[in-house]
């Protein structure tokens, strides 16, 4: 059986509804980032005693640097995310504050930005801003979290 997806452009109440139970099935969750003070040796916590897998690493351009970590088994993934003092994301590490953000991929990230915020949710970062990032918008959620759609 083939898969069809079908992207509706008139928007009325029943085509909302459809977009609506459509994301609800395209959305998916994609990682975990979190904030870490040594990044190499919060890489060797994970690979060697949690063993979980490098599969992509790199260099922000605002000099901050990430490696993106999965679970053999259940291909779940982390990623570690360390930030030079004076990068636009860096702030004063305090236990109980490292989870970073969630990232969710979506087929149209700038919809659901627009439906997030329309709701209520508050903007954190878009492609626009100053240090925003091609096709990728963050929102806040009630306590302050970023949640990532790409």
């Amino acid at each position: 059986m083939e898969n069809h997806i079908c992207f509706i452009s008139v928007k009325t109440p029943a085509t909302r509804f459809i977009s609506d139970v459509l994301f609800a099935f395209i959305m998916v969750l994609r990682y975990f980032g979190i904030r870490v003070t040594d990044l190499d040796k919060s890489y060797r916590f994970y690979t060697q005693l949690l063993h979980l897998k490098k599969v992509a690493s790199g260099t922000m351009y605002h000099g901050g640097k990430y490696i993106l970590l999965e679970d053999p088994r259940s291909h779940q993934k982390l990623e570690l995310n360390w930030y030079p003092k004076d990068s636009p994301y860096a702030s004063e590490y305090k236990q109980g504050e490292e989870l970073d953000h969630i990232g969710f991929k979506v087929a149209d990230p700038e919809s659901m930005y627009r439906k997030l915020t329309k709701a209520g949710a508050k903007s954190a970062l878009t492609p626009k801003d100053r240090n925003g990032v091609k096709d990728t918008y963050f929102v806040e959620d009630p306590d302050g979290i970023w949640l990532e759609f790409f």
